[in-house]
């Protein structure tokens, strides 16, 4: 599976912006989807996934509430809505994916796609 993450860019504290993740290849058949992120100088760490059907969704809670993690198996697109975005949600996104959904320890990654979140 190759994922390609795009949709990144400069938005101002309390903006929105829209993630977009792209397989080729196997595509995302039977996986679930993740993304994480990495400040500069920080750990990556896990945002949110949604199983292959969707029926499930996991959240980190400093994005709770704010991200919505959707998918569209037919288009083999997954996405992240960020809204109410602030400082600390600048970034490096990162797409992932794997066979179960989980929190962790995905299989396949994509580039990432920068978010920079001015004051």
């Amino acid at each position: 599976v190759q994922l390609q993450a795009s949709g990144g860019g400069l938005v101002q504290a309390g903006g929105s912006l829209r993630l977009s993740c792209a397989a080729s290849g196997r595509a995302f058949s039977g996986y679930a989807v993740a993304w994480f992120r990495q400040a500069p100088g920080k750990e990556r760490e896990f945002v949110a996934a949604i199983s292959w059907g969707g029926g499930t969704t996991y959240y980190a809670d400093s994005v709770k509430g704010r991200f919505t993690i959707s998918r569209d198996n037919a288009k083999n697109l997954a996405y992240l809505e960020m809204n109410s975005l602030g400082p600390e949600d600048t970034a490096d996104y990162y797409c992932a994916t794997r066979l179960g959904i989980s929190r962790t320890k995905y299989d396949y990654w994509g580039q990432g796609t920068v978010v920079t979140v001015s004051s």
